[in-house]
């Protein structure tokens, strides 16, 4: 009874190339790059992996553009991310960057907006401090989110209301 279910799992066959990559997808959505990288760290070999990930394209299941706006959306809107860290992100997803620039132009918005939107939101957590401590920390906070120096610094002086730095006018 025991000793059938000895080398596999819970007496079960390994799952194929096929059931992995769907399993994988129906966790989460992935880029191409990422799925050929999940199946070829599980042991399958390369060529095999090659035509499963053309196949899923081809029928629909494994799309870079849609993934792209996808995680635009989501990092953008609801996390309230810049730029810099959404093209890190997709970029190490393996996401080309022709199809992030196309993303980031349909679907990110004003950055601006998100980053004052952001600060206005951690604005609170900062009261009691001076308010140079203060415009250091939520700047230094949007930059880490991925905005570019000025925009962090604009935005963190107008949730403080204080004056910006004049270098970045």
């Amino acid at each position: 009874m025991g000793g059938e279910a000895a080398g596999s799992r819970r007496g079960r066959e390994p799952k194929s190339l096929h059931e992995r990559a769907l399993g994988l997808l129906a966790v989460r959505a992935r880029s191409r790059v990422e799925l050929r990288r999940r199946l070829l760290s599980a042991g399958f070999p390369a060529d095999e992996v090659d035509a499963e990930v053309a196949t899923l394209a081809s029928v629909g299941l494994l799309d870079d553009e849609a993934f792209a706006r996808a995680a635009v959306e989501e990092a953008t809107g609801r996390r309230l991310q810049g730029r810099r860290a959404v093209v890190a992100s997709l970029s190490a997803r393996g996401v080309d960057r022709a199809v992030i620039e196309r993303a980031l132009e349909e679907g990110a918005g004003d950055e601006a907006e998100r980053a004052a939107a952001l600060a206005r939101a951690r604005v609170t957590r900062l009261a009691g401090l001076a308010p140079d401590v203060a415009a250091r920390r939520l700047s230094d906070l949007l930059m880490r989110r991925g905005y570019a120096p000025a925009i962090a610094r604009r935005a963190a002086a107008a949730a403080l209301a204080v004056d910006p730095d004049p270098d970045d006018a």
